[in-house]
């Protein structure tokens, strides 16, 4: 349970950042403060909803799927995030596709590197700190 809840807090605060680095860095993006929260839900209970699917699939098959798979659905989370809600705004294709790649990488580097900094070992280090003294 515990890990399930330190997942879910990963992954909303990697799709969080990603939305935000794509705002910031990638023209044609908006997000509004207003709708950011409901947007961030929206994508994430899509994203979830749409990973589900892939992990019920035969583990040869989703090994070789996650890559590819994940870029669309990103992508499909996003259009929904994007239709159901005016906190997300989209203008053009060069930005869409650049705000699928943002938000897929920031949230695939997340869900990587968050883990490693939030775990802690019984000594109270970090993991990440052991592999960088050591």
């Amino acid at each position: 349970m515990k890990q399930a809840l330190l997942r879910t807090v990963i992954l909303l605060t990697s799709w969080a950042v990603g939305l935000l680095v794509a705002a910031k860095v990638v023209p044609g993006v908006s997000v509004s403060a207003s709708g950011f929260i409901v947007a961030v839900l929206l994508f994430s209970a899509a994203q979830s909803a749409l990973s589900w699917w892939i992990v019920k699939l035969p583990h040869a098959y989703a090994s070789l799927l996650l890559g590819g798979v994940g870029l669309v659905l990103t992508f499909v989370a996003l259009s929904l995030a994007a239709a159901f809600t005016h906190g997300l705004t989209i203008r053009g294709a060069a930005s869409w596709l650049a705000t699928t790649i943002v938000v897929w990488l920031v949230t695939t580097v997340g869900a990587i590197f968050l883990p490693e900094v939030l775990v802690h070992d019984r000594a109270g280090s970090t993991t990440l700190k052991r592999r960088m003294e050591g």
